[in-house]
């Protein structure tokens, strides 16, 4: 039996006035919408795609990480960024009771031991701007821009093979900067490390939209986004616990080289085993695919490039979805200046690596692997008998109730700032499937890829460089009396839960104006579909 070429959700829609957005059993029934129990739609194939883009995702995260937590040790040998007074690891007094909190190095060198050892050093500190343009416009200006270009080109070409190839690119990249000897070497790097992972999620979410359901959507995007999390946390204990054992005496560079070898052997999985699907999502079942109605409109090819320009150019001057741009954008900017300065911040506190390693290589993946699971699965059940309103709902409640326990963070000595991570990440991390679902249910099937390459691009190039912002505020907070870790901790509940607070209240301001954006989507689907 032929396929229909269209998603699911657009075969079944019906435009009136008077549709509600919020649903009922009952009228879906009346409506002839499916109520197949989700896990009856589940196919092995798809979920063996759908664990091999989680390992392109998890490497993603992994690489791109890699240098927040091993940027101290990088910054020291190298020689770039600020300098701060820290503890003298290879002093042989390990009393516990010092600080070195000086502010000047003179002050800092002349804080003894009663033998007359050196208990502190004058040293880089992997801060100030040098790290932050590496952490955010050497990376996300390119990363951004070419997934926008990306993103178009993968609604003509072959998907799987230029995830395959970027894939492989990034994880070379991420090689060779274990091999890194300069500064300019590393920005380099850093910039075509971005060029390659912008493939990355517009690539796969596509897939995903491709290979499951309307109804299993949400989920399935929850699952590949446990890639942020396994990667992120994983991150920690490859660069923590790889450059303490200080593998043939070069530390971090290890940190580096180890994990772009499975990155390259990934990508050849992907390029041989998995197969390039109908550009549209599958039906659940028979009687779905006798039911829906499939014009020959239908089953054209993806329109041309101008008109998809324009069809994603008019989606994206919608008030629904140009504020669910700007509330991801700022909760993305909260996402990015924490994972960008947790290690710093760690680091800045006299927290052993050991220490952050232990904790952190477990809480992103546990807290956040299960806020986007809870998030996307949540948003599943609830938007079959509430409709989209019922996602936006689960993004303004996980954001509100996150910020105190993000906040907690900061607040409270280890390890008690540890523990108030998992609910800040369980809660606050239900935000990134869910408006990725939302974002291609307001656009029409044929320009998923695309779209969602633009919202990407939006709310990364916004959210990544918002840690410009953390060396100035620091820099206020120094200038005002404060020590370079309390000026730090000061920056951060600035940009970490004070943009939870807010992008949950800009992601209130979405729900007043969906439903007219989501009906227009519909409009354009029909239209298209009618001779």
């Amino acid at each position: 039996m032929k396929r229909s070429n269209r998603s699911e959700s657009d075969s079944q829609i019906v435009v009136k006035d008077s549709t509600p957005l919020i649903k009922t059993k009952s009228q879906d029934i009346q409506d002839g919408s499916s109520v197949v129990s989700w896990w009856r739609e589940l196919r092995p194939y798809s979920m063996y795609v759908l664990l091999t883009l989680l390992l392109a995702y998890l490497l993603n995260q992994l690489d791109r990480y890699m240098l927040a937590i091993t940027i101290m040790p990088m910054a020291q040998e190298i020689k770039f960024g600020d300098q701060g007074c820290m503890k003298n690891e290879s002093s042989h007094d390990k009393s516990s009771n010092v600080t070195c909190g000086a502010v000047t190095e003179s002050s800092c060198l002349a804080i003894h031991s009663s033998n007359g050892t050196s208990l502190c050093k004058w040293d880089y500190n992997g801060q100030g701007w040098a790290y932050q343009i590496l952490a955010g416009p050497v990376f996300i200006l390119i990363y951004t821009f070419a997934g926008i270009f990306i993103g178009f080109a993968a609604d003509h070409y072959n998907r799987k093979l230029m995830l395959a190839f970027c894939l492989i690119f990034w994880s070379a990249m991420t090689l060779l900067t274990g091999l890194v000897k300069e500064y300019w070497q590393l920005v380099i790097l850093r910039f075509l490390l971005g060029l390659g992972e912008a493939g990355c999620t517009p690539f796969a979410a596509s897939l995903i939209a491709d290979y499951f359901t309307q109804a299993m959507r949400g989920t399935a995007m929850g699952i590949y986004n446990f890639g942020i999390y396994f990667g992120y946390g994983l991150s920690y204990a490859v660069g923590n616990f790889i450059t303490v054992a200080n593998i043939n005496g070069q530390g971090w560079r290890w940190a580096f080289i180890l994990p772009g070898i499975p990155g390259i052997a990934i990508g050849i999985l992907i390029a041989l085993t998995v197969k390039e699907p109908d550009r549209a999502s599958k039906v659940s079942s028979e009687k779905d695919l006798e039911d829906s109605v499939t014009t020959p409109a239908a089953r054209e090819a993806t329109p041309p490039l101008k008109e998809r320009l324009i069809k994603v150019l008019r989606a994206f001057i919608s008030p629904s979805l140009l504020l669910l741009c700007l509330a991801g954008s700022i909760r993305n900017a909260g996402g990015y200046v924490w994972a960008y300065n947790t290690q710093p911040y760690f680091d800045a506190t006299n927290v052993s690596k050991e220490t952050v390693g232990s904790y952190m290589s477990w809480i992103p993946l546990a807290g956040g692997s299960l806020g986007v699971l809870f998030g996307g699965f949540i948003s599943d059940r609830v938007v079959k008998n509430r409709g989209l309103y019922a996602r936006i709902v689960v993004l303004v409640a996980s954001q509100l109730v996150a910020a105190p326990f993000a906040a907690g963070a900061l607040f409270l000595d280890v390890p008690y700032a540890f523990i108030s991570l998992i609910p800040a990440n369980v809660l606050g991390e239900m935000w990134v499937g869910v408006t990725l679902a939302v974002a291609v249910e307001l656009v029409p099937s044929q320009v998923r890829t695309s779209a969602v390459a633009v919202y990407l691009f939006i709310i990364t190039n916004i959210g990544g460089n918002i840690p410009l912002l953390v060396p100035p505020i620091t820099k206020s907070f120094e200038n005002s009396g404060f020590t370079k870790a309390q000026s730090l901790r000061g920056a951060l509940y600035i940009l970490y839960p004070g943009l939870f607070l807010l992008g949950g209240f800009l992601f209130l301001l979405t729900m007043f104006v969906v439903k007219r954006d989501q009906r227009r989507a519909q409009m354009e689907v029909v239209t298209m579909e009618d001779p």
